[in-house]
């Protein structure tokens, strides 16, 4: 640990899923002690056996026994419903550090845990998890939201600094929207590449990435610097014959990619045209071009 005056603490990790397992493994290299490990899934136990080896694997109610901070990695919809069900079996009695990694759920969640006298923290690393080993340098850096209850948000930063991210405070009213705008980054991005490679894959390109790598990255960099002004292509140009030809050449292909590039492009125009750096006589004809009530589009390929 960074403070050698801070204490090791006697962690529980509930659920070795990707995240869990990985922020467990990142909690024992800082200097914590990692008692037990929930795991009901075979990957989830050969995760937790690769990453937190000689950590004994226990039903939940004795991995929160075990420890005195307890780590809860679970799906949103569970944490709730989790945190209840301890609760009703006096599990939060005594007082308990109690952390989730929801990026969307603030602390309502654990709200049962400061009742009985404990603390509640969310630590949401803002990256994307593989559940391998090769996480565990990606986290050095990485932003890390954290929200805490009422006298624990010096805790809630020292956590995040162990785990070696970059703790800032985020508001519990402001989750929703915080995680709506990664959702939309991060996992939309996932779908666009991956249909992008698709299309790729259609024309004979066995290696799509080697096209798209240069071209995304140099995209993504130019955006995250410039915004909105780095965009290029047909729909900023009002290239009208070029979006049209593109619909067409899409008709054929699984309807996720028509309406996804619809979306994209007719968002792409609203916004081109808000700034007026799209041509003013291109943007009317661009939008009734996507617009997704065309008759013509139920008579495609589903």
């Amino acid at each position: 640990m960074s403070d050698l005056t801070r204490p090791t603490l006697r962690v529980g990790v509930v659920g070795a899923g990707r995240v869990g397992a990985v922020l467990g493994a990142a909690l024992r290299a800082a200097g914590h002690e990692v008692v037990a490990v929930s795991a009901v899934s075979d990957a989830s136990r050969e995760r937790a056996d690769r990453l937190l080896p000689g950590v004994p694997v226990r039903e939940v109610p004795q991995v929160v026994a075990a420890a005195d901070v307890i780590l809860l990695a679970v799906p949103d919809d569970a944490i709730g419903p989790l945190v209840a069900g301890l609760d009703a079996r006096g599990a939060w009695e005594g007082g308990r550090l109690v952390i989730h990694t929801s990026g969307f759920h603030g602390l309502e969640p654990l709200q049962p845990v400061v009742d009985a006298g404990g603390d509640a923290v969310v630590l949401h690393p803002v990256m994307t998890f593989t559940g391998t080993e090769r996480d565990l340098p990606r986290i050095t850096g990485t932003p890390i939201a954290i929200t805490a209850s009422m006298g624990a948000d010096l805790v809630a930063e020292a956590l995040a600094l162990d785990l070696g991210g970059e703790p800032f405070r985020l508001a519990d009213a402001d989750r929703p929207l915080y995680h709506a705008a990664l959702s939309h980054g991060a996992n939309h991005l996932t779908t666009l590449v991956s249909q992008a490679q698709q299309l790729l894959r259609e024309v004979g390109v066995d290696d799509p990435s080697r096209l798209l790598r240069p071209l995304l990255e140099a995209a993504l960099d130019n955006t995250l610097e410039r915004g909105d002004k780095a965009l290029t292509g047909p729909v900023v140009r009002g290239d009208v014959g070029t979006v049209a030809a593109h619909l067409a050449a899409l008709e054929d292909q699984p309807s996720d990619v028509r309406i996804a590039y619809r979306a994209m492009a007719t968002a792409t125009a609203e916004r081109a045209g808000n700034r007026r750096a799209l041509p003013a006589e291109s943007l009317g004809p661009l939008l009734d071009l996507l617009d997704p009530t065309d008759p013509t589009e139920g008579e495609r390929r589903p």
